[in-house]
């Protein structure tokens, strides 16, 4: 029995986020590169990573490392920013490197904080809105037929991603709760589909994508905060509910939007 759940946990490890990082490139290809980044934001990797934390360690630290995920969200906000202002002078490789030198230390002074999982959502609710305020302006996406991607594109992608993924969940009995939660939002999926958008699109997609990342923090959140709390009472039902919760947040975030979007030009003469 013991062998099965090792083997599902790795399996979990090596498919899961990968198949969402290229389900959400996929997405992107066909609605605009501000939808992959809604996606992409979207607990796409710290939900697979929390969940084998879950199930390899207990609810305890399950409930640890979801809420230092919140604090870990904040260098999500930073990451988004870096990178995107970065990206309009730099190249892929040194944005890259920019932003998770950014995140890292962020993560580094997270890492001394000790707050409550509220006082950390608080946190994480105004790194959010600052974002959301500094990241660069760009003009709508034009309707414009998309070149086609190479072959190696979405294989890159999902290697890129299970890598980083099986590297943090390896690692997370040695770094216990406080980092692996700090970890476990880090900007994975996101590095991978920013980079990527980088190369082959420019810094403009680059900024797009990444301000559909940063609205998507909301949700990524609530998810993190159902977790947080319901984990301990309800086991791994915590994160259908967390989940659950997380589309309800983020369709809600898409229509105020789009309500907002449609109201600023109306306005306009």
């Amino acid at each position: 029995m013991a062998d099965c759940q090792q083997v599902g946990i790795l399996l979990l490890k090596l498919f899961l986020a990968p198949l969402l990082v290229v389900t959400s490139t996929l997405a992107g290809r066909r609605w605009g590169s501000e939808v992959a980044g809604i996606l992409v934001g979207l607990p796409i990797v710290a939900g697979p990573i929390l969940f084998i934390s879950y199930l390899q360690h207990g609810a305890d630290f399950a409930s640890g490392a979801a809420s230092s995920s919140l604090l870990g969200l904040v260098s999500i906000a930073a990451f988004a920013v870096v990178f995107s202002r970065a990206a309009g002078r730099f190249g892929w490789l040194a944005t890259l490197a920019t932003s998770w030198t950014a995140v890292l230390a962020m993560d580094v002074a997270l890492s001394l904080v000790r707050v409550t999982t509220l006082v950390a959502f608080a946190f994480t609710l105004v790194a959010t809105t600052a974002a959301m305020i500094l990241m660069p302006r760009t003009e709508p996406e034009a309707e414009l037929e998309q070149p086609a991607s190479p072959s190696w594109d979405l294989p890159s992608r999902a290697i890129a991603t299970g890598i980083l993924v099986l590297a943090v969940t390896t690692a997370s009995g040695a770094l216990g709760p406080n980092w692996t939660g700090l970890l476990a939002p880090f900007p994975t999926a996101m590095s991978v589909v920013a980079t990527f958008v980088h190369a082959q699109h420019g810094p403009a997609a680059t900024a797009r994508t990444l301000a559909g990342a940063v609205m998507s923090l909301l949700s990524f959140a609530t998810f993190c905060l159902s977790v947080a709390i319901l984990v301990r009472p309800i086991g791994g039902a915590s994160f259908v509910l967390g989940a659950a919760v997380t589309v309800a947040v983020q369709l809600l975030a898409v229509r105020t939007r789009e309500t907002l979007r449609n109201r600023r030009t109306t306005l306009q003469p």
